[in-house]
């Protein structure tokens, strides 16, 4: 439980559920009447939904030749294919016009979590669609109103094309080539934006580590895809040091990034506002041609446990600008959990993982079912010349009609 609750209450929260049937609140306040949309009640409604979905795959199998539509050409029933998907792309573009248009801004919904950059306060509120470039900036959730009622708009106006339009003979046998790609995208979207930090204010999504000076997010979490909550590695946070600010001896202010090697913590690199790195520490002592001591390195803080206190000795430095690359710098409590200091993913690691492992799965389906269709004369055996083509010895080439034998 612990897991899926890591998973699906951001989810439920970010959509405007705050309250539980337990009588607690998300913001901490004590509910005595949270109504029938709290987490339970949403987790509830999925079950039934599966439910009902399952039940409904189980008849769609047994009634599949469901031939509801009158065939223009020959004015007898048929199942129309094109039609049907018209359908379903004009409901779902409905679906995603009224998430936009009244859930989201409140007109008719609760709106949705908004709060600053930093996840430190938030409430549910109503947005305005935000129509302008600003749209597109991951910090103003204007967009996400305003991008669903345009791709719900845009997905009406398709699904009715396709209702009134028939797609040719080329067209409709070259879709199974095209399916595979569309497919596997829609998934490695979700995937890419979580992993590259691309979502609109992801910290309400998914958790991950602290957010660091200006790198902001890590990833995934790093951890290699390691089990168990990040709280077994790291320990529990008790306090927060403050936000360390490191120089070089020009007074140059340096900002501590990661290189994304296998090593997880090294080597540390140190770069100044114009990106070139001037402080590092290496993983190898024949390397340090930037070292902290040949650099002269210190580091100040501000604000926490540690205002005001600054460090100019190499160890202190390194020791600082290690836990600095893994966010804002915390005071953690090991010894309750049994804490290993070993990375554990975060839940934004094991939703990449996971939509990364359907996505080639769906990818791989996909070309599986598009050869099916593409060549569903010859596996149905349907084709008049087959047997001819694979007959032994009819041909000098097997399956080259061109090279049939003569007989003498």
């Amino acid at each position: 439980m612990w897991r899926q609750g890591m998973f699906v209450i951001p989810f439920m929260t970010r959509l405007g559920i705050t309250n539980s049937w337990g009588g607690w609140s998300i913001t901490g306040g004590t509910i005595t009447n949270p109504g029938i949309w709290s987490y339970e009640g949403v987790a509830g409604a999925h079950i039934v939904f599966s439910g009902l979905c399952f039940l409904a795959a189980i008849w769609h199998w047994v009634y599949w030749d469901l031939e509801i539509f009158i065939d223009e050409r020959t004015g007898r029933p048929s199942l129309d294919l094109p039609k049907i998907f018209g359908i379903h792309l004009f409901l779902s573009g409905v679906a995603c016009f009224g998430f936009g248009a009244f859930h989201v801004t409140g007109l008719y919904g609760p709106g949705i979590w908004v709060s600053d950059p930093y996840g430190l306060t938030g409430r549910v509120q109503s947005v305005n669609p935000a129509w302008g470039v600003e749209g597109f900036d991951p910090f103003v959730p204007g967009g996400i109103a305003s991008h669903h009622i345009a791709a719900g708009t845009l997905g009406i106006l398709a699904g009715l094309f396709h209702l009134s339009v028939r797609p040719t003979q080329c067209l409709y046998k070259g879709l199974p080539f095209v399916v595979p790609e569309l497919c596997g995208m829609v998934q490695q979207l979700p995937r890419l934006n979580i992993w590259s930090n691309s979502l609109s204010m992801e910290s309400r999504i998914l958790p991950t580590r602290n957010i660091s000076q200006n790198g902001c997010w890590g990833g995934g979490g790093w951890g290699l895809f390691r089990a168990g909550s990040i709280d077994n590695g790291d320990g529990i946070a008790v306090g927060w040091l403050g936000h360390p600010i490191f120089r070089d001896k020009k007074g140059r202010k340096l900002f501590v990034r990661r290189m994304p090697t296998v090593f997880e913590t090294f080597p540390i690199v140190l770069v100044g506002g114009d990106g070139i790195v001037r402080a590092d520490v290496p993983f190898r002592r024949a390397e340090s041609k930037y070292s902290v001591e040949q650099e002269g390195v210190i580091v100040e803080f501000y604000g926490g446990e540690l205002k005001g206190v600054s460090y100019s000795d190499p160890t202190s430095v390194k020791k600082y600008a290690r836990r600095a690359q893994l966010g804002e710098i915390f005071e953690l409590d090991r010894a309750t959990l049994k804490s290993d200091g070993v990375f554990r993913s975060s839940p934004r690691g094991w939703f990449t993982f996971g939509h990364a492992s359907f996505a080639l799965l769906f990818f791989f389906g996909h070309i599986w079912h598009g050869a099916i269709t593409l060549f569903r004369d010859v596996f149905a055996g349907i084709d008049p010349d087959l047997d001819a083509q694979v007959e032994f010895g009819a041909f000098q080439k097997l399956g080259d009609p061109t090279t049939r034998r003569q007989v003498v």
